[in-house]
């Protein structure tokens, strides 16, 4: 599941990146390979998902530490005033005029998500290296190449928490599966919401965030929100920007380390994409389909969808993370 760490920089091969802040970036993730989930639209499930962290959120939209631009959402007026903010409140606008702008604060809402929801209660724990099923119309799953941990998931929320303490790779995630049948376009406009919370540690690497495969061509894909590491966990010197932060892109080529979720009779190594942004978040909405639109726009070929889940996923360490707003929608089915 994990490739050798690897360095950023210098046009390294199969990367051709450039920008690193230092020379010892963390290595590429290759997450859950070939773990089943549950079926959508009569298909069979594959692996994937994340989430995001905690770190310190400023009031105005500033960040705060650990880079985390949390908390609320950050307003842009069309006119006659300054989108105002308030602590604990949801930016606002004007009308008419210049152009303003306003900030979030901590426990605000961000595009309509409650940034302080609790975590429901009544959930269902599963534990070990590998396990998944479905909760309340999404997959879930866990993965470990070490030994394990726990994921706890619920019949009548789209929420989840996950666990680990152990020297190898963890994987826990939810979301939506398809049957690889077709493009990510069929399915119109791919959206996560999530609000979350971290403790402890994530080992070496970590990435918080979405996760997923395409099949015909087979790729893994990553969005990195958030990380128990310093963000950005990677850079390249191709960035666009999406829901208002910065990402940089991403591609290489892996074989991983515990099989694929690759089309039958595929063999050698497969392609990774990934988005990762600038600054950590913990609250916020996720438009998924977007990174696909600006991974092609590179030339990189998806092929068609297999998985879209919100993804915590760790190299060793002790610690957990609770995701009480975890939700994978499309715009079309």
């Amino acid at each position: 599941m994990r490739t050798i760490p690897l360095h950023f920089c210098a046009l390294t091969v199969a990367f051709a990146l450039s920008g690193c802040s230092s020379s010892s970036a963390p290595p590429v993730l290759d997450g859950e390979n070939g773990l089943a989930g549950s079926t959508m639209n009569g298909g069979a499930a594959n692996a994937s998902a994340g989430g995001a962290a905690s770190a310190g959120a400023a009031s105005g939209g500033s960040s705060a530490a650990g880079g985390a631009s949390l908390g609320g959402a950050t307003a842009t007026g069309a006119g006659g005033g300054t989108a105002g903010s308030a602590t604990g409140g949801t930016a606002g606008s004007g009308t008419g005029g210049t152009t303003g702008s306003g900030g979030a604060a901590t426990g605000g809402a961000a595009g309509g998500l409650d940034c302080s929801a609790m975590m429901p209660t009544g959930g269902t724990p599963h534990t070990g290296a590998m396990a998944n099923g479905s909760a309340d119309g999404l997959g879930y799953g866990i993965w470990s190449n070490g030994s394990g941990g726990t994921i706890t998931v619920f019949n009548t929320a789209h929420a989840f928490s996950a666990s680990w303490n152990n020297g190898g790779d963890f994987l826990a995630h939810l979301g939506l599966d398809f049957n690889g049948a077709k493009s990510y376009t069929a399915y119109g406009t791919i959206t996560a919401d999530i609000v979350e919370t971290k403790t402890g540690s994530g080992g070496g690497y970590s990435s918080l965030g979405m996760y997923g495969w395409t099949q015909k061509p087979c790729v893994e894909w990553y969005i990195v929100d958030d990380s128990f590491n310093k963000m950005p966990t990677q850079k390249s010197s191709v960035t666009t920007t999406i829901d208002g932060g910065t990402y940089y892109l991403i591609t290489n080529s892996t074989s991983g380390t515990g099989g694929n979720a690759c089309e039958a009779g595929h063999a050698g190594p497969w392609t990774q994409m990934w988005s990762v942004r600038s600054t950590a978040r913990q609250c916020g909405a996720i438009t998924v389909s977007d990174h696909f639109a600006a991974w092609t726009k590179q030339g990189w070929t998806l092929g068609n969808l297999t998985s879209v889940h919100i993804n915590v996923e760790v190299g060793g360490g002790m610690g957990s993370i609770e995701f009480p707003v975890a939700n994978v929608t499309t715009s079309s089915n």
